[in-house]
């Protein structure tokens, strides 16, 4: 449905997203991840007809769209766009906002894919009322079926819950997400926040200084991160150092552990191996002994930040602990690591 080829994008000779490529089958969910200034809304902007390519080329269903010195107007793309403050027309009702991409259908068509639509969203009873007279999350949805309306080939959301509570955000996801699949529509999500991106996505691009990093599952960017950029951009988690020792083993200050990356080191070679919160395991037996410098109440368990009392290192690790432990500031507890696979970079 969406094929980008090493696409490049740039402002005043600045390039701001340098050789991008990515893919998107029909009914999947994308998302580009990233902080600000990634690059990641002018790709938005370059897919939909806002923004000229300097290099590569953009496809919709195999037809070229984009490339340098020829761009197809956005209105021809088939192309619907969310935008992050949502843009209902203040003047028109909800109804009548979810109708207005709907000219070529006859009047009973607008009336029956309205209904169809607030219907699917659960806003049946507010067609009539104004966009100032919904909530946020209500407000999203409308600006969600509007651009869905006209069953178009791509879905583009840009930042769309940047504006609700933090509580809403991931709930309102998941609904949107089930809504897309239900209309097997084609999206691609911008955000910043990656627990909105692993609620809604398929598949998740994490830019990072105008780079494509990584193009996966939520389960592989966490789990098998490619870079440490993606390591440390995706969850929690530390770097740890250490040194690579005979057979494939790393030895650190929290002991010896088996390589299981299929990259190969030198012994001797100094890495980096990722260390997430579920991989600290308190356990009072243990004769590696860490104090606790920092914690946060959580609920069901307490995160704590760890300094390793290791004579020789200044390193630190973040533990999800359960609550029904509470370690105090200062106090020294003893830690081992629970690893399934060791994720490791040279330094």
């Amino acid at each position: 449905m969406l094929r980008l080829t090493d696409v490049a994008i740039g402002y005043d000779s600045q390039t701001v997203v340098d050789n991008l490529d990515l893919h998107l089958e029909a009914g999947q969910i994308g998302c580009l991840l990233g902080a600000s200034g990634c690059g990641k809304t002018s790709i938005l902007r370059a897919i939909a007809g806002f923004q000229e390519v300097t290099c590569g080329q953009i496809s919709l269903r195999s037809n070229v769209v984009s490339e340098p010195n020829t761009m197809l107007a956005a209105q021809k793309r088939n192309i619907g766009v969310v935008f992050q403050d949502y843009a209902l027309f203040p003047h028109m009702t909800v109804a009548q906002n979810i109708a207005f991409g709907l000219h070529r259908l006859s009047k009973d068509e607008r009336q029956q894919r309205v209904r169809e639509l607030l219907n699917l969203v659960g806003l049946n009873g507010l067609e009539e009322r104004y966009p100032h007279g919904l909530s946020g999350g209500q407000q999203q949805r409308v600006a969600l079926v509007r651009a869905m309306a006209p069953k178009p080939d791509l879905l583009l959301l840009d930042e769309p819950f940047s504006s609700l509570d933090s509580e809403l955000r991931e709930a309102l996801a998941i609904e949107l997400r089930s809504i897309l699949k239900h209309e097997n529509t084609t999206a691609l999500l911008v955000t910043h926040d990656q627990y909105e991106a692993f609620a809604m996505a398929d598949v998740i691009g994490v830019m990072h200084q105008g780079k494509l990093m990584q193009w996966a599952d939520a389960y592989t960017l966490y789990h098998q991160p490619n870079s440490k950029a993606v390591a440390n951009f995706i969850g929690e988690g530390v770097l740890l150092s250490g040194k690579v020792a005979e057979h494939k083993q790393i030895d650190c200050a929290l002991g010896t552990f088996n390589q299981t990356n299929q990259r190969t080191y030198s012994v001797g070679q100094s890495v980096s191996f990722l260390i997430r919160p579920d991989d600290i395991i308190l356990d009072p037996s243990s004769a590696i002994r860490a104090k606790v410098i920092d914690k946060a109440f959580r609920g069901s368990h307490i995160w704590y930040r760890l300094q390793l009392l290791s004579p020789d290192t200044q390193q630190q690790v973040i533990c999800l602990a359960p609550s029904h432990h509470n370690y105090a500031i200062h106090e020294s507890l003893g830690i081992r690591l629970d690893l399934k696979h060791l994720i490791v970079f040279a330094d």
